[in-house]
């Protein structure tokens, strides 16, 4: 295979820009759109309305959804943290919240999993629907108290390092001056 010097910079170029999009946390920007069989999910971004498209809460002060029968808050971290609240005494039935991040994550999601069940028992189950949508499943979660946080995390796949891409921008280029030095 022969490789000319601008293949090369090119190469370079487009490794390294895309290597310095890693740098931020995993959902700094995520825009999600919520949805919740037991009826709607209100967003943070318009108070609380009605809406169930949502922003992450730059300040992190605020939860970023709630199900509209008021059950249960959802607040997720730029860091890939969703805590899950309960609101209330929770009756026995059926809550699956979805939360699908469109276009808006840097990678496709990975896993999600609990990190800390906190005062609750029984077994929620996470699941990951496709590369940028989870599922929540909390009907066999009991819930041992009011505002019981149930603590989990979501994790997106890997992304090359900007310093692996550097090196291997730097070998691309290396290759190129090479090919450049034979060709004269």
């Amino acid at each position: 295979m022969h490789i000319t010097l601008r293949q090369a910079a090119v190469a370079a170029c487009l490794l390294l820009a895309g290597g310095a999009a890693t740098a931020a946390q995993p959902l700094q920007n995520a825009i999600i759109s919520a949805s919740y069989n037991a009826g709607g999910m209100l967003g943070i971004a318009d108070d609380y309305a009605g809406s169930s498209v949502s922003g992450l809460d730059p300040l992190d002060t605020s939860v970023e959804f709630f199900t509209s029968d008021a059950l249960f808050g959802f607040d997720f971290a730029a860091d890939g943290h969703l805590t899950i609240y309960n609101n209330s005494t929770i009756p026995t039935g059926a809550y699956i919240a979805s939360f699908d991040f469109g276009a808006s994550l840097g990678a496709a999601i990975k896993t999600f999993n609990i990190t800390d069940a906190g005062l609750t028992s029984g077994m929620p189950v996470l699941t990951v629907a496709d590369g940028h949508t989870i599922t929540i499943d909390l009907s066999a979660v009991k819930w041992n108290g009011d505002y019981s946080p149930l603590q989990t995390n979501i994790t997106l796949q890997a992304v090359p390092e900007p310093a692996s891409a550097m090196m291997l921008a730097a070998g691309l280029l290396g290759l190129g001056l090479r090919a450049r030095r034979r060709n004269r």
